[in-house]
Order: C-alpha cells, then structure tokens, then sequence
C-alpha cells in the first residue's frame, strides 16, 4: 500500500501547522501499539547483538553500518514465526520502534573504534569501561535531545527525504501490507541463509572454534583449520621450493600486505557500500601498496622495521608502513576531500542557518502536535545540563580545560546542524568531516594537551552523528504514524543497550580486559592486529599527532620531506577530483575519500569488499531486465538483507572465536 505524503507544492506552501495538522489526521495511528515490552525487550536484544556486528566491522574497515532494515527483517520473521505457535503478531509501529532501539544500540559503536581509540593510543592509557560507559551514554543522549527539537523542522516541517530512513519505512509499509508473508519471509530466509554460511566458513577457519571442537568435543590431539589467506596454497609450493617469492622493490609482497583473505563479512559490507566506491578504495590500496610504498622503499625514504632489503631479510608489515610513512598522504586525501564535499554544498549551511534562527511563521503557528511530540523544554533544559555535567566529567578525568570544555558545547548544535542537513539530503552523515573541526579549533587553543582535541571532538561528533542518524531513524515513524515521544524512549533504551553490550566486548575483544601497563606492550599494539587495524582511529590520531605537531612547533621531527610532498600532492588531486565529482554531479567514477581510506583499510579487506559489490553489480546487470524471475528476487530484491546476513554470521562467529581464545584456551 503506498504511504501517503504530501506534494511537493503543499510542502512549499503549507504552514508547518497545516502540515502538522494534515499529518494528524490522516498519518498518525494513536490507537495502535507501538513501545510494548516485547517491542522493547526484541529492541534491546537485537540493537545488543547488532552493535556487537558494527564493532566488529567498524574496528576492521572504519565504517559503521546501518543496522535499521536488518532489524526490522529479523523482528519480523521472529514475531511471524511466533504467531504461527499462538502469539500476537507485532504491529508494524511495534516493528518501526524495535528498529529505533536497535539502530540506536549500533550507532553507540563509533567512538569505541575512533575517538575514544585514538585517545588509548595517544595517552598509551586504558580509560577504564565505567567510565566509557558514562561518557558516551551522556553523549547519545544529548543526541537524542538536540535531535526532537530539529526533527519539528527537518522532518515535519519541510519533509526531507532521508534517503535511508524512507527505505526502510517503505520496507515495513510492504512487509505489513499485501504479499507480507512471501516477500518478508524471503527476505528473512535469505539474511538466515547467509548468516549461515558466513558463520559456518568463519568457523572453519577460526582456530579456536576447530581447536574446541576437534581437541575439547572430539579428543583429537591437533585440529585442522580452513586456511584463511586465499594464496596459502601458492606458499606451500614457494616452501618447497617449486616457486618463486613475489617481490616488489626487493621486499616479499607478503610484507606489504598484499595477501588476500576469506573475509565473508567484507563481502557482504561491499554489497552495502556498491560498486563505485569499493573500485575507488581498490584504486587507494593499489595505488599505496602495489606502487608508492614499493618506490618508497626503493628510494630509501621508507626503512623496514628490521632487516635490510638487499640481504633480503627485511621485515615491514601494514602497520609499520602505515605509521611511518603512508599514512599521512591518505589521511590528506580523506580531509580535503571531507571538507570539500561539506562546504560544497552552501544550501547545508543554509538550512542550519535557517534551522538555528527559526522562522516567523512558525512562531505564529499553534503547535498541534504538542501533546504527542517530545516537550521543547525537556531538551532546551537537558542538553546544556548534560553538556555542562559532561564538560566535567572530561575535566576531571581527562584533563580537558574547562573554558575549551565549555566552549564546545554551542559547537555541538551547529555541527548537529550541519552534519543533519547531510543526512537530510543524502543519508551520508558526515562524522569524520565534522570531527576535524573541533580537532583543529581546540587542538590550535590547547596543542600540547591531545585529550583537549581528542575528547572534544568525540563530544561534538557524538552528539552530532547520533543526532543526524536518529533523525533518519525518526522518519520511518513519521511516515507510518508514530508517536514521537515512544521514539524517544525507544532511543534511550536503545543507548543503554548498546552501552551494556559493546563496552564489554570492546575490551574482550581488543584484548583490554587483562591488559598489563607493565608488559612492554602499548595499548595500540595490543588493540592493532592483522584482523583489526581501526582504520577511524588511526585518522584520528593521525588528525591530534598533525595539530599538535603544527601547532606545538614539532612538525619537523614528525613529517619528512617526502611525506610532505606526498601530503601536498594527494591534497591536490582530492581537491581536483571532489570539485569533478561534483560539477558532474556524482558521475565522476572515482571518490577521493574512498581513495583515501583504501589506503587505511587492510588490502585484503579492500579486495573482498570489491569482490562483495562486484558480485552483486554483476547479479543486477544481469537480471535487469528479468524482474520477474527468481533470480531478480534472490540477488537483487534480496541484497540487503543478504549483505546484512552475511556481515552478522561472520561478525558473530568471528567475535565467538576471541572469546573462546581469551576465556577458553587463555592458559
């Protein structure tokens, strides 16, 4: 059944009352159940389980993936399921607020692999997980605060389409209405099918899920495990002599890091990100590790961490590469092109204006809404209450000045603002532009203190990016008919289950829980491994070493002659090529962002996300015009859920794997 929504000319003409007004009467579903306690409990189970996938993901590649549709699929093949045996199905508003609390619970993922990583490394410090836990609950939830009042402009008012939200709106519209049972109940089995197989491959060649079955269940003396790196079978004939090492500038490939790996999750997330910008990150990892780095190595600005290259003996890796040398010229490439694409577009600047001054018509209008939205009070009272407690706690605990501390807080409205507008428009919410703001606005107030532009910038990033997200996971509600104020709770429910799940096995799983200060190990080499490199965390600290280093007078111990040419060259060519992509208005093949994160992102990582988008590209070209057929429904109707499954199983099973190293096979 098509949602209904107004023209386009009723949402330019209109008053927001009379648009209120036309909602209430003819949108919203007062009688319906929306925030029950199983609605709540599915919510908070799921956004625990789902948060646990976006660690996963986001410490290996740096980005965090929605998690919205996954959950509404999987609430409802679970409640369907269960109304077979007797139970009442979920309403779809039931369904729309689990996905509020799930989404909620996997946006609380992004500082534990960014901002709040980067400050471990820097500090070389553990911050202990209560406190985690109290900073970025605080933090979501001033998100939560700065986002109802701007959801009365974005959304009711002038009805942006957040791409992403309305997806997933039409996506319950149509699991709750017509052919509900067959085309829900594909998509379900389809993300069931692929979490199976993923988990079942990552099991295979996890060692401590083939060591307990094979050694603890079955008593065998050594286990067999599936060989996770593709060209394992190439080795084995190099080992026996039958062929050659592969070499570029005389070091063996492996060393740069050019080893391809069974990655089903990295499949999967390369289905979600599409064709165009996995091409774009194998450009950036070709680009460094097959070309640059070689030339580096060559022309000796680049050393290996022991050995020699002409003895042959040369030891390198994709973290001592990175840090010492490649890093700098991706992380140009990723910022000018950040903030070129923000300040590209004036009319997001515009609409913050707007927003941030208000408007007399709607001074003038009568709030209709006012006894179902969230109180404007709550929030004008809230977010400098929880600002201000918040500028203490980074006070006391980190170090951070109060005055700075203090000053961030109306930072955080107008990045909101900004990073809302984007979200608004494109579903791209701009975190890693808008963090290097306050990097850069308190790291030149406080250059010698990094905690001051680290945790200033997790503030204003948090607020701000969970501000944007929920906005887009409030839209859904608006076209369905939800009630705004259960939204909210459900969010904060959603907050505190991402919380009691992530920071726990963020420490399990990066192997903080028994970290010993006096072992010789830093913090970062013992969070940093072959599987999870935080690519996020490295901008970040790449961002904080770059302002203290400029604006604390140590530039010249930091950056060599050649990585400043490489800066300045790869700053260059973002510009160039993000001023193409957007005279050609997104035609331009090539994004500089993703260039530049290819070369962050592991390369064996790079590729299976290419070969994850290539796979379904190559599916939707062939079934194009065949979507009628089987083959239409199951590679191309199916994708998302598919991809999500995929991501899950192998995230899951994969996390299992450490828990059993660290809680089973530790002695």
């Amino acid at each position: 059944m098509a949602i209904r929504q107004l023209t386009p000319e009723q949402v330019r003409s209109w008053s927001r009352e009379q648009k209120d007004r036309w909602w209430l009467e003819n949108i919203w579903r007062g009688d319906m159940a929306q925030l029950t306690l199983r609605s709540g409990v599915t919510g908070f189970l799921l956004g625990g389980i789902l948060s646990a996938t976006n660690l996963y993901v986001g410490a290996k590649t740096g980005w965090t993936l929605g998690v919205g549709l996954t959950s509404v699929i999987l609430a409802f093949a679970i409640h369907r399921t269960l109304s077979r045996l007797g139970t009442r199905d979920l309403t779809i508003l039931e369904n729309n607020c689990t996905q509020s609390i799930a989404t909620a619970a996997g946006y609380m993922t992004t500082p534990l692999v960014a901002g709040l990583a980067a400050y471990m490394w820097i500090q070389n410090e553990i911050i202990p997980w209560w406190q985690i836990v109290v900073m970025v609950t605080l933090m979501s939830i001033i998100g939560v605060l700065v986002a109802f009042p701007m959801k009365r402009r974005f959304v009711n008012d002038e009805q942006h389409p957040f791409p992403e939200g309305r997806a997933c709106g039409v996506v319950l519209d149509t699991l709750y209405t017509g052919a509900a049972e067959q085309a829900g109940m594909l998509k379900a089995r389809a993300l069931a099918g692929a979490a199976t197989l993923a988990g079942l491959v990552t099991m295979l060649t996890g060692e401590n899920w083939m060591r307990l079955l094979q050694e603890k269940l079955l008593g065998l003396k050594a286990a067999w495990v599936l060989p996770g790196q593709l060209d394992a079978w190439y080795y084995a004939l190099v080992a026996r002599g039958a062929a050659p090492v592969p070499r570029l500038a005389g070091v063996d490939i492996r060393q740069l890091a050019l080893s391809p790996a069974i990655d089903l999750a990295m499949i999967g997330a390369g289905g979600l990100m599409g064709i165009r910008t996995t091409v774009s990150l194998m450009v950036g990892m070709i680009a460094n590790f097959a070309i640059i780095v070689p030339w580096m190595i060559s022309m000796g600005e680049l050393a290996p961490r022991s050995g020699s290259v002409a003895a042959g003996d040369s030891v390198f890796g994709r973290a001592w590469i990175l840090n010492n040398w490649a890093l700098w010229w991706g992380l140009a490439m990723m910022l000018v092109a950040a903030m070129a694409s923000l300040f590209a577009r004036p009319e997001v600047f515009a609409q913050a204006w707007r927003m941030l001054r208000g408007s007399q018509r709607e001074a003038a209008g009568t709030d209709v809404l006012k006894h179902i939205e969230l109180p404007l009070w709550i929030s004008f009272a809230g977010v400098p209450l929880l600002g201000i407690v918040t500028v203490w706690l980074m006070h006391a605990w980190f170090g951070v000045d109060w005055v700075l501390g203090l000053l961030a807080i109306p930072l955080i409205v107008v990045l909101a603002l900004v990073a809302a507008s984007s979200t608004a428009l494109t579903s791209i919410t701009p975190t890693g532009s808008v963090s290097k703001i306050p990097q850069f606005i308190f790291g030149a107030a406080d250059p010698r203190h990094p905690p001051t532009n680290l945790m200033t910038a997790v503030m204003c990033t948090e607020v701000a990016g969970n501000a944007s997200n929920l906005l887009m996971d409030i839209k859904p509600g608006y076209m369905l008919g939800a009630k705004p104020r259960q939204q909210a709770i459900g969010h904060v429910i959603g907050i505190f289950a991402g919380a009691i799940a992530a920071t726990p096995l963020f420490f399990i799983l990066f192997g903080l829980w028994d970290y010993d200060p006096a072992g010789g190990v830093s913090v970062q080499e013992t969070m940093v491994s072959d599987k999870f490199t935080f690519p996020a965390a490295l901008q970040w600290k790449g961002v904080s070493d770059l302002v203290t280093a400029v604006f604390g007078g140590g530039a010249g111990t930091l950056l060599t002659a050649s990585i400043l040419w490489s800066m300045g060259i790869a700053a260059v060519v973002a510009l160039v090529m993000e001023i193409l992509r957007i005279r050609s208005e997104g035609r331009f093949p090539l994004s500089p962002l993703a260039i530049g994160l290819g070369v962050l992102v592991p390369p064996e990582s790079t590729f299976m996300m290419f070969v994850g988008s290539l796979f379904f590209w190559f599916m939707a070209r062939r079934y194009e015009e065949r979507r009628d057929t089987t083959g239409w429904r199951l590679w191309v109707d199916t994708q998302e859920p598919m991809c999500a499954g995929l991501i899950a199983g192998a995230a899951l099973i994969g996390i299992g794997d450490v828990l059993l190293r660290v809680f089973v096979f530790a002695a």
